[in-house]
């Protein structure tokens, strides 16, 4: 059996449950991803009013929601900052969870089915815990749960601080432990430092940016030179720390995660870069030497997100190629919103003779 550069067989994290054919979140669509295979379900994680755990990609709902639908909380509609840009939406900050309850979810994708619309509703981190409790993953393991802490200094800035309510939660579940099927993952830094500090939780660092340049390397501003919150973690920009995703993939940067992290989650061109010339069609190019680097700090590796829709590292008309690419370079696991594509995928490979 072939496995990966480190000997581990990687893991299938199913990014928001099975959202290719349910919308995002929801019980229906954890249970369907488990059923395919998925060793790990990823919940988003945001907090109500009362100060509840729900998984919502993001704080606020009018995308994968009906809320729009729902005259009683037309008053609701607001605008809020997030991470220093004003968003005009429905928070989930101001719905207690008996309100959010009403909400039914919906698929967020225009290509995706939108037959399971307003069928389910929105559930909290503690239903998706029981969740994984009461079953198995194909292979018989326990099933793992890969929540994200979304926007933590958001949520402290209007007075919903969500690390110690999580840690109580994870104390609960009894997860709160290394050896637990879990890992937590942010895009901030100090949140995961300070759970490092209070817990041996698995812990994982996700890097992003802003864009991809014509020669492939990775842009961590907008195209002209001003912040961008999707190349620099938040808490940095507020604390007046320059550093942008970009410093997290030096040898420094890997020495520095290490500290705190159990593994990185990067956007995947940090590991395969692909050109951006529109002129001629994208070329994908050798591996860089992030997982070896970090390999080198012990950081396992967990790149995100490989779906059907985006095509960029497809080599042929098999979406199988893209996670070849990746099981190649030395993943130790990945996040898929097709589970069954990722699956099937990692299976052959690890098949190979």
């Amino acid at each position: 059996m072939k496995k990966s550069s480190n000997s581990k067989v990687p893991i299938i994290i199913a990014h928001r449950g099975a959202q290719y054919i349910y919308p995002e979140h929801t019980i229906k669509g954890y249970k369907k991803a488990i059923e395919i295979g998925a060793d790990y379900i990823e919940p988003d994680l945001v907090l109500t009013k009362d100060g509840v755990f729900v998984a919502r990609h993001e704080p606020f709902i009018s995308g994968t929601t009906n809320v729009k639908d729902i005259p009683e909380f037309a008053h609701l509609k607001t605008t809020k900052v997030l991470d220093g840009i004003e968003v005009t939406d429905w928070f989930v900050s101001d719905f207690t969870l008996k309100e959010l309850k009403i909400l039914k979810a919906k698929q967020s994708w225009d290509n995706r089915s939108k037959a399971y619309d307003d069928k389910f509703e929105i559930p909290t981190f503690e239903e998706i815990i029981a969740l994984a409790k009461n079953f198995k993953t194909a292979k018989g393991d326990p099933v793992g749960i890969y929540p994200e802490l979304k926007h933590p200094t958001f949520h402290k800035d209007i007075g919903l601080p969500m690390e110690d309510v999580f840690l109580e939660q994870l104390e609960e579940a009894h997860f709160n432990n290394k050896e637990a099927a879990i890992y937590v993952q942010c895009f901030e830094v100090g949140s995961l430092q300070y759970i490092h500090s209070k817990s041996t939780v698995k812990l994982i660092q996700l890097l992003g940016a802003s864009g991809i340049n014509k020669n492939g390397s990775l842009r961590f501003t907008k195209e002209d030179g001003s912040y961008d919150p999707e190349g620099q973690p938040y808490d940095f920009v507020v604390k007046g720390d320059n550093r942008t995703y970009e410093f997290f993939a030096t040898e420094e940067g890997m020495k520095f995660m290490e500290a705190y992290a159990t593994g990185v989650g990067p956007w995947k061109p940090f590991i395969v870069p692909i050109t951006n010339n529109d002129n001629i069609p994208r070329e994908i190019l050798h591996p860089t030497d992030f997982i070896n680097l970090a390999h080198k700090y012990h950081l396992e590796v967990h790149p995100y997100t490989f779906r059907n829709e985006d095509t960029k590292w497809t080599t042929n008309e098999e979406t199988a190629s893209e996670y070849q690419l990746f099981f190649e370079a030395g993943v130790d696991g990945l996040f898929s919103d097709y589970t069954n594509e990722a699956v099937k995928a990692r299976d052959a490979f690890i098949n190979k003779d």
